[in-house]
């Protein structure tokens, strides 16, 4: 079947890789790229035929990548780091590429190729961190907005050494070589600004009008692709021309339709890219000098890691970003393949470089994800061992911090109640260690610690001593439990009000001595099923009754049996145990034309009544005269046993008097 048998094949492949990195919770690229080593035409078995054809194909998966990222990542977010990106960016490759011709230098190369090497093992894998973010969910904090502006300078800056590259053996030739392609890069720019943003939104404007996913899929693609081909023509790159036509259609408003849109087909081709480049490691030349390869690997990741690090932090950034981009950017980067076959191709590198940079590059990107995941450990370890640097805070002012909430976690739960607390006046802090959530609680200008709660000099700054309660909103179970523990230890009569993903955690963080704690799932689950009832035209007595119930249900149990376990510091909670119930008048009802001297509510079914409302106004703890009329809303608090007896007693008709 041709090239038609050898997709299959791979898809199979990667399908069976990627179940495999799945299971071993690793990024599905890592089980694309075994796939590949076993359809390599180096290794026995099953192998693919048509292996130039699927490496063409493989580079459409790289556009289609820069073509999604320049889609998501407009010039407004980018903003924020063009400096590290313009100018350290630059720098970095200049470094690394010096930094390579002294390993090169080490390996016994000579002159040219040591400088190649240094060129190629500068770049870093924007498909495999883009991947890697993704996992991890860290797209949207500021180090991954420094990792991928770095990256895209990285991409473009591609274009500029394929020219000069090859002409190191004669450098005065390719100077108009070089001119003419700064030429063509800056025509193209300004055409593309001018012109693509004017007249792509209003092509994908008519194309959306006609009400067709297909064709609206087609032209996004159609847009990307060609644009990349068209910048392919006139000597450029391929994957930069689609990355620019994705910066421009992302300031359309088809953006987030067009990304949607083109995520699978990107998925799809991203999938042939790692094949393609597990199939090009020859696992002989592995295998025969591995410990040299693992030296490589090992001065590379160093190097790069010192380096990414470094300039960041230059450049003004600090806390865990230099060290999340240093860890996140220290592998080689597929665009180091297209430079590395230019230099096979016009013989300025051997075959044994080749090999190396090849397999160096798919060890340290098989590598990246684990790398990366040591950002935050070693990020709590360098604040352990270096408790002098200075916590990072917005908005705070210690000396207003005094009868004070503070917030542990910066999202959803964090943010909204400091929205509340902030409109009645109400002091608070919030500590995140996210920095997207620290960033996001910034710009809401709310006084923010950039930390982890567990931490003692954090704990110190938010002066937990002074304050009232202490509202748990971090998602880790065992964050949030040591959390508890240290802040008790330090001050033991100190609220904590919680959230809990199920019973059993509920459960021990009242053990720990948490105040309230707070099933955010079940508390969803409750207010969507009230409002699909109020949908309904379910009487709102009924649904509040069913809200209570359930509520109970699910927290009395539990908190009744810390009540038996810890009577000192759980009998506050004996309030959640009695609800409001409310009930609203009938024109057949045992109230109407009554008293609450009459009807002596209380003493017939336990119930007291705390307030009624009357034509939208509410009166608190009515007096024992007040007369009960059609339309009042009443609220009664007591046991369940008693609001229902009170909702029986509530609902009996009053016979009319025989004639």
């Amino acid at each position: 079947m041709g090239i038609a048998g050898d997709i299959i094949i791979i898809v199979i492949a990667g399908l069976i890789g990627a179940l495999i990195a799945r299971s071993l919770k690793q990024p599905l690229i890592l089980g694309y790229i075994l796939a590949g080593v076993l359809l390599s035409p180096f290794t026995a078995g099953i192998t693919v035929s048509g292996l130039h054809e699927i490496e063409m194909l493989a580079e459409i998966g790289v556009a289609l990548l820069l073509f999604a990222l320049g889609l998501e990542f407009s010039f407004k977010e980018l903003k924020p780091v063009w400096r590290v990106s313009l100018i350290g960016t630059p720098i970095q490759i200049l470094l690394t590429m010096g930094y390579g011709y002294g390993i090169g230098t080490w390996m016994g190369w000579d002159l040219v190729q040591s400088l190649w090497f240094g060129a190629l093992i500068s770049f870093s894998s924007t498909m495999v961190i883009l991947k890697t973010l993704m996992a991890q969910g860290w797209m949207g904090t500021l180090s991954s907005r420094v990792m991928i502006g770095m990256l895209i300078v990285q991409d473009l800056m591609i274009v500029p050494l394929m020219i000069i590259m090859p002409q190191l053996n004669d450098p005065k030739a390719g100077l108009p070589i070089l001119g003419a392609a700064a030429v063509k890069s800056v025509v193209f720019l300004v055409t593309m600004f001018v012109l693509g943003t004017k007249l792509l939104p209003k092509l994908l404007s008519f194309v959306a009008h006609r009400e067709s996913q297909e064709l609206f899929l087609l032209t996004v693609t159609a847009i990307g692709l060609g644009i990349g081909y068209v910048t392919y023509l006139v000597g450029l790159s391929f994957a930069f021309g689609a990355f620019i036509a994705g910066m421009v259609i992302s300031e359309s408003e088809y953006s987030y339709k067009a990304l949607s849109d083109i995520v699978s087909l990107r998925d799809l081709f991203g999938l042939l890219f790692f094949t393609s480049v597990g199939m090009l490691l020859k696992p002989s030349f592995l295998m025969d000098n591995i410990g040299t390869i693992l030296v490589i690997v090992l001065l590379v990741g160093l190097g790069k890691t010192i380096i990414f690090s470094s300039i960041v932090r230059i450049f003004g950034y600090s806390n865990i970003i230099p060290l999340a981009t240093g860890l996140g950017l220290f592998q080689i980067g597929e665009f180091s393949f297209v430079l590395a076959r230019l230099g096979i191709e016009s013989g300025s590198i051997g075959d044994e470089i080749y090999s190396y940079v090849l397999s160096t590059a798919i060890i340290s990107m098989m590598l990246t994800p684990l790398v990366s995941n040591l950002t935050t450990p070693l990020y709590s370890l360098k604040k352990k061992l270096f408790r002098h640097e200075p916590l990072q805070t917005v908005n705070l002012d210690n000396a207003e911090l005094k009868k004070h909430v503070v917030i542990a976690g910066g999202g959803r739960y964090g943010q909204h109640v400091g929205r509340i607390l902030n409109q009645i006046n109400v002091t608070f802090v919030i500590v995140e260690l996210s920095y997207q959530r620290f960033d996001q609680c910034k710009q809401s200008g709310f006084p923010v610690i950039f930390g982890d709660i567990s931490q003692d000099i954090v704990l110190e700054k938010t002066e937990i001593q002074q304050a009232d309660l202490l509202l748990m909103c971090i998602p880790n179970s065992s964050t949030t439990q040591a959390a508890i523990k240290k802040v008790k230890s330090l001050k033991p009569d100190l609220d904590v009000i919680a959230v809990a993903e199920g019973n059993e955690q509920m459960q021990h963080l009242y053990s720990l001595g948490a105040y309230v704690v707070v099933l955010p799932e079940l508390e969803a689950g409750l207010e969507v099923a009230r409002q699909t009832l109020f949908h309904l035209n379910i009487p709102a007595t009924i649904i509040q009754n069913y809200i209570d119930n359930e509520r109970q249900r699910h927290y009395k149990p539990l908190m009744e049996q810390q009540l038996g376990d810890f009577p000192v510091n759980q009998l506050k909670n004996a309030r959640n145990l009695i609800e409001i119930t409310w009930a609203d008048m009938k024109h057949c009802n045992g109230l109407m034309g009554k008293t609450l001297r009459e009807l002596n509510i209380r003493k017939e079914v336990g119930v007291t009544v705390v307030g009624v409302i009357r034509n939208n106004i509410f009166f608190p703890n009515p007096e024992a005269s007040y007369l009960f009329k059609e339309d009042d809303l009443i609220a009664v608090m007591g046991s369940a046993e008693q609001r229902q007896a009170f909702q029986t007693m509530a609902e009996t008709c009053i016979d009319e008097p025989a004639k």
